[in-house]
């Protein structure tokens, strides 16, 4: 088999909800898709995926420097088992030439194209992509995992009583578990924030508070000893998700879990928090995101690295809340994974086939990662492809 085009095309986020450091009304997402000369139901198949939620589209690098890459390799060189195309020739092939190090918008435009190929060999058997991904890593696929729903965003014209209803909301949705942002407001109206939360779902357990990266280590300790009384589920990204020193302080005096690692892109800089961010096996959370950091191949492998320390890949909650990792949650057998039920459309949240369970959820068997099933989505897709 062979790639005959690839097609990208960057898509705007719906609504404008912000956190403690980010406005996302001008943010875009790369939809992007590889064509193949095989042909099923007198259609090329097509492999479709993104760059998940929370960065910017990559145009310019999938344009200018990895597509025609991709492209331009023999055809052979791209093939695996089966003579199908394998995700980790491609994802080598789209970074010919680049630098180690430095892992920002490459790794997700790079992302974008591995994926991409996991949603083809799905179709290719029919099958939805949570068990091609668990045959080829060996694993049992879990019949469904924990999701929680991610909001809490800061809007304008939205107080307390506008959370209380977006997390009834998603409570009446069958979400048992929320996570909402902390940073964006003061002190007071942030704790008064997290308690309306609490009030409404009823156990500081059930709810995680997301920071952002938006304090310094004096802010970002101040702000445990804050919370330490909630008993909340975690405290997610309390500083820059570089310093690990400051993950290290936190983690030190803090008993409740913390949660990092969607900011981190490389096995490299996974190790480097394992090692130097005081990470704490069986409490703490990693939410490294396979749509941000090179694909599917590089996030195995940072699967690898924390189980070589002792910690277990049920702490492992892939950042994103779309379908895509719900299906490497599901395939992988990790502790669960973000849902975004509210925000981030038409790519936030699941098809309207997945069906919320106490707490749990599963992908359908759509064919691949089943973007093309999901509401809105499904009419962009269809605008690429054709």
């Amino acid at each position: 088999m062979r790639i005959t085009a690839i097609l990208e095309r960057p898509v705007g986020l719906e609504g404008a909800p912000a956190n403690a450091v980010v406005n996302f009304a001008s943010h875009t997402v790369s939809l992007v898709a590889l064509v193949t000369d095989v042909v099923q139901a007198g259609k090329p198949v097509v492999g479709v995926a993104f760059d998940s939620i929370g960065r910017f589209a990559q145009s310019g690098i999938l344009r200018d420097r990895m597509i025609p890459r991709i492209l331009a390799a023999r055809p052979e060189t791209l093939l695996g088992e089966g003579d199908r195309l394998d995700p980790a020739a491609v994802l080598a092939c789209a970074l010919a030439d680049e630098k180690p190090g430095g892992h920002g918008d490459r790794a997700a435009a790079a992302a974008a194209l591995e994926l991409a190929c996991w949603d083809l060999l799905a179709k290719l058997d029919d099958e939805p992509a949570c068990a091609t991904i668990a045959r080829r890593f060996r694993r049992d696929p879990a019949d469904a995992v924990p999701v929680y729903a991610a909001g809490g965003y800061y809007y304008p014209a939205r107080g307390v009583d506008g959370l209380r209803e977006e997390m009834r909301g998603y409570r009446d949705l069958g979400y048992d578990a929320v996570k909402i942002k902390i940073g964006g407001a003061t002190v007071p109206e942030d704790l008064a924030r997290i308690e309306a939360v609490i009030d409404m779902v009823g156990d500081g357990g059930r709810v995680a508070v997301d920071a952002n990266g938006r304090f310094d280590r004096a802010a970002a300790l101040q702000w445990a000893t804050a919370l330490a009384p909630y008993g909340l589920r975690w405290f997610e990204e309390p500083g820059d998700p570089l310093d690990f020193e400051l993950n290290s302080a936190v983690t030190a005096g803090y008993d409740g879990a913390v949660a990092t690692g969607e900011n981190l892109f490389s096995v490299p800089d996974v190790t480097n928090l394992i090692r130097y961010g005081g990470m704490r096996p069986g409490r703490d959370i990693f939410q490294m995101d396979a749509g941000l950091s090179y694909g599917l191949t590089e996030y195995a492998r940072m699967l690898e690295a924390l189980e070589a320390h002792g910690f277990d890949r049920r702490s492992a909650f892939p950042h994103g809340g779309h379908l895509i990792n719900l299906h490497i949650a599901v395939g992988l057998g990790l502790g669960g994974c973000e849902s975004y039920p509210g925000v981030f459309q038409p790519f936030g949240g699941y098809g309207e086939g997945c069906v919320l369970v106490d707490g749990r959820i599963a992908p359908t068997d759509a064919p691949g990662f089943g973007l093309e099933q999901k509401s809105g989505l499904t009419r962009v897709i269809a605008e690429l492809t054709d």
